[in-house]
């Protein structure tokens, strides 16, 4: 499936319905991959995943400190925590080790995002979503689901 996206409030409407495909797996974290080039809208997406999701701290990218851990309110009860991690300065899946990804993902109220799934492809499950992000130059958006 692929949305062209327009706007800032078309994107929060894209994560919200995003967020509402989710169901959480019995056996561990929920895993979505998000793919695309530097300002195709990985990070403008997970910030609004973040909303969506009732998270009032700011929202920035983990480039610098690979990866932000953010804990769900109530309203968002098939999750507890939002786990962003921003693989790009990573060589490999090992590089995800440092990060305690492998307890991260065996909490099944925990979603995560990662950016850059490319760069560490050989330590990941399956996600339960890969997103992939075009920016266009009238700047819109594609995302590709799959």
């Amino acid at each position: 499936m692929e949305k062209v996206i327009h706007s800032l409030s078309e994107l929060e409407q894209e994560a919200s319905s995003f967020i509402q495909s989710l169901a959480p797996s019995a056996s561990g974290a929920t895993l979505a991959t998000l793919s695309g080039e530097l300002g195709a809208g990985k990070t403008a997406f997970t910030k609004a995943v973040a909303s969506a999701l009732g998270v009032e701290d700011t929202v920035t990218s983990p480039t610098f400190v690979l990866e932000k851990i953010y804990l769900l309110g109530s309203e968002a009860s098939k999750f507890r925590r939002l786990i962003h991690i921003d693989a790009y300065r990573l060589e490999s899946g090992e590089d995800l080790s440092p990060l305690g990804f492998d307890e991260l993902m065996k909490d099944d109220k925990n979603l995560v995002l990662l950016e850059w799934p490319e760069k560490v492809s050989d330590a990941l499950p399956i996600p339960a979503a890969h997103l992939t992000f075009i920016a266009h130059d009238d700047g819109s958006r594609t995302i590709t689901y799959g």
